[in-house]
């Protein structure tokens, strides 16, 4: 089973990549983030003529998380629990049947943080603590779990080509870094880190100053995965030549294989 993740960048802007994404690569779940739509005017029934289900957790103009499947979802559960306040449109939860029992998968578009020493960083951390409580309660299911998204998060510094430029980001602070390692240490397993030690893989290029061109890339997509995930890992790999087509998001997508197949 591919499940793979992607923030798209504004999903109505980009529908005829999503598309075509899509045919290519034919992920049985896809995980967007930023669709930057309400639900209501989401692309449904372009993407359902493709065979998939949709379900999406919009908000207008900015965020949003969406969940494509081919197989048909047993419950969704939308927003991360914690904070009745939080408005912002940034987890979705899918329940999926397989041959072997439930799974799990989640798309989640963490905070970017920035400008650190203001309330944005401060939501980035209490946003953190809040999946790790949840992913805790989750794990305690002993069900194959994906957490798939755009983590806003530099994990290493092999994990970006110039890393001295991201020691005044929210992305790359020790703080955020210790809140990722206390998310995996639950017992989850980073899926590209799991197959490659490799430096210089990368899942983001800005859009300014010819990153793309020159590799100045992030790694801040990930794919954490349960105990009962891990297990059945195949393979993990990044869908970087995406990046090259027009009018790109400046993300591309993240997929895992895992050896599952729908009940």
């Amino acid at each position: 089973m591919k499940i793979v993740t992607w923030n798209i960048n504004g999903v109505r802007a980009r529908i005829g990549n999503l598309l075509h994404w899509l045919q290519e690569s034919a992920p049985d779940i896809a995980c967007l983030q930023e669709i930057k739509t309400v639900d209501e005017q989401f692309p449904r029934a372009e993407v359902e003529a493709l065979g998939y289900h949709v379900e999406t957790h919009g908000q207008k103009g900015f965020n949003g998380v969406a969940l494509l499947s081919k197989l048909p979802f047993d419950e969704v559960n939308r927003g991360l629990p914690g904070d009745d306040g939080d408005e912002q449109a940034r987890f979705i939860e899918g329940v999926f049947s397989t041959s072997k029992g439930a799974l799990r998968v989640v798309s989640l578009y963490l905070p970017n943080g920035n400008p650190i020493g203001t309330e944005k960083f401060s939501y980035k951390l209490s946003w953190m603590q809040r999946l790790e409580r949840w992913a805790a309660e989750r794990l305690a299911f002993e069900e194959p779990l994906v957490l798939a998204g755009d983590y806003n998060v530099i994990p290493e510094p092999a994990d970006a080509r110039r890393p001295e430029e991201w020691v005044n980001d929210a992305l790359f602070q020790p703080e955020t870094r210790q809140a990722f390692r206390r998310l995996s240490h639950l017992g989850f397993t980073e899926a590209v880190r799991a197959v490659t030690d490799s430096p210089g893989i990368y899942t983001f290029w800005d859009y300014q100053a010819g990153a793309w061109q020159k590799n100045n890339g992030i790694r801040i997509d990930h794919l954490l995965l349960s105990p009962e995930a891990a297990n059945r890992l195949s393979s993990a790999s990044i869908e970087k030549h995406v990046r090259a087509w027009e009018k790109p998001s400046d993300h591309v997508p993240v997929a895992v294989d895992l050896a599952l197949e729908a009940a």
